[in-house]
């Protein structure tokens, strides 16, 4: 077993207040991880490391911590990105309990940093808000006032409030204006909890929008608590097509601009942001912070879509390195303006492109991050594998390597599910697995199968293929699924639960995450390495 250094608390700590650069990286799945982490761990699990390591640490001689709660993952994941050419990785001495024991701060949740930093912004802006039972009497009663959804469309058509429309987060000061023309009419903003709201609607007060604006108060969370109803599958949005208004344009553009300088944010090209892109000695992202379906028409080289609401609000999953540079490109002037002077306020190195030419977004289509080489894994069809399992004498036994999520949704009949960083434990146990003579691993679309089905031939020795294109094929080749929990052979620690997605005590949970978020403002002063401010 290979041997790495081992950094303390201390030692991490003095790196997040130096501002040097340094990725704390907890590498168990997303529901352990939210249950307690330090406030600048990132989530990186352990189970999906090759596919995401080259884009969240895009410097291979970054400075890497790694810890666990002492299920033994952080030395796997060590010799994992070893493997893929990192060269500065070591131990959090003591795991999560070491960083406890030496009096570390531990929050809960996901992207704590963004909501603790919502939370301080409303501490110190007292951003106006109004309750769920206050904006439904509003509506109620016909009164001159819109309502924008600040998260992502998706979420948006999940649950949103009566006659909202989605606006995701970068997008308000940019089309509130637009959505609003008449200052006398009320600006309402939500999202599911408090963070989104929060800062949609101080955004729209600091860029200085004529018209009355309110947070709606703890978002649908709140509208849920008050016992009122919601919509569900709304399409709703703000018109991508429509015109923007010279005037309302050059206010939003100028006001952006503003509170992007006042909060320190620096001034870039698309040159100059390539040259720092390949420089050794320093970490930096480039993200084009307009809406996907802008990044995916047209975006400069090197560039990976963020849109800017939810960088703000993710900055943990989008940028893991802390004390990284950051750099933003948008084409109105006021998008990347608006998240920069968010991000800076964060504590985050950042600049905004300037002068770039519509000719130099060159490239289209989706993001397409470096990822690591698949090893060689022999691949069956989609029909060769239903012939094996049509045949009981193959002993062929299908792992399900996807999310839990996608999983119970649609699988290949008689799969069993498990999380990969859990497969030595599923081996072991054949209560959660049964033996067989053959395996054949799949996943959505073959990405990570390949890396899992190379465990499982290394921990079995015996015959491991990968399903050619993954449960996609097998439902393109009109072969049947089935859907459901029956074959988990491990527990579905892959997603934590938000509390309003069906937990068993809702009503119970809900309000623990509002008390939980209403005391992140004394946790960042415990915890002391956030450097955050407010303009």
């Amino acid at each position: 077993m290979t041997s790495y250094p081992v950094r303390t608390y201390e030692d991490v700590r003095a790196a997040l207040l130096a501002r040097r650069e340094i990725a704390l990286l907890d590498v168990r799945e997303e529901d352990p991880h939210a249950q307690a982490h330090p406030l600048f761990a990132a989530n990186v699990p352990l189970s999906k490391l090759e596919l995401d390591a080259y884009t969240r640490l895009p410097r291979r001689d970054v400075p890497i911590v790694l810890f666990d709660a002492g299920e033994g993952l952080a030395q796997r994941a060590a010799d994992k990105l070893a493997s893929l050419g990192y060269t500065q990785i070591a131990l959090l001495a003591g795991g999560l309990d070491g960083w406890i024991r030496a009096g570390g701060e531990v929050f809960r949740d996901v992207n704590v940093p963004s909501k603790a930093f919502g939370e301080l912004v409303e501490a110190q802006r007292h951003t106006p808000s109004l309750s769920a039972e206050a904006v439904e009497t509003l509506l109620k009663h016909g009164d001159d006032v819109v309502v924008l959804d600040a998260r992502r469309f998706d979420e948006y058509q999940t649950m949103n409030i009566p006659g909202s429309v989605s606006v995701p987060g970068a997008e308000l000061v940019l089309r509130a204006r637009a959505l609003a023309p008449d200052p006398k009419t009320r600006v309402i903003v939500n999202c599911a909890g408090r963070t989104r709201s929060i800062i949609g609607a101080q955004s729209l007060v600091n860029a200085g929008l004529p018209n009355p604006v309110a947070a709606l108060r703890n978002g649908t969370i709140g509208w849920t608590l008050a016992g009122q109803t919601l919509e569900h599958g709304s399409h709703r949005q703000f018109d991508a097509q429509a015109g923007l208004d010279a005037a309302s344009l050059d206010a939003s553009r100028s006001a952006s601009r503003a509170l992007a300088d006042s909060a320190g944010a620096g001034r870039t090209s698309l040159d100059e942001a390539a040259r720092w892109a390949n420089e050794p000695s320093r970490t930096t992202y480039r993200f084009d912070v307009r809406t996907p379906a802008e990044y995916e028409n047209a975006h400069a080289p090197g560039f990976q879509g963020a849109p800017g609401g939810q960088l703000v609000q993710e900055t943990d999953m989008f940028a893991p390195v802390r004390g990284a540079r950051v750099v933003l490109f948008d084409d109105d002037g006021v998008r990347a303006n608006m998240t920069a002077s968010w991000l800076a306020q964060m504590n985050i190195e950042v600049y905004v492109v300037d002068g770039a030419a519509p000719q130099a977004l060159t490239e289209s289509g989706p993001w397409r991050g470096a990822k690591a080489e698949a090893p060689p894994i022999p691949e069956v069809s989609a029909h060769e594998l239903a012939a094996l399992l049509a045949d009981a004498s193959s002993g062929t036994l299908v792992i399900d390597v996807t999310s839990s999520a996608n999983h119970v949704k649609a699988h290949i009949p008689g799969a069993y599910w498990l999380v990969r960083s859990r497969l030595v434990n599923a081996i072991d146990d054949l209560r959660a697995l049964p033996d067989a003579k053959r395996y054949v691993v799949t996943c959505g679309t073959n990405a990570l199968a390949p890396f899992a089905a190379a465990d499982i031939a290394a921990l079995t020795g015996k015959p491991v293929h990968v399903l050619a294109g993954g449960t996609a094929a097998w439902i393109r080749a009109g072969l049947p699924t089935e859907n459901g929990d029956a074959r988990l052979a491990s527990p579905r620690i892959d997603r934590y639960r938000r509390p309003y997605e069906g937990t068993d005590n809702a009503r119970e949970a809900m309000n623990a995450y509002l008390e939980w978020e209403y005391g992140l403002v004394a946790q960042l002063e415990r915890d002391g390495t956030h450097g955050f401010f407010v303009i």
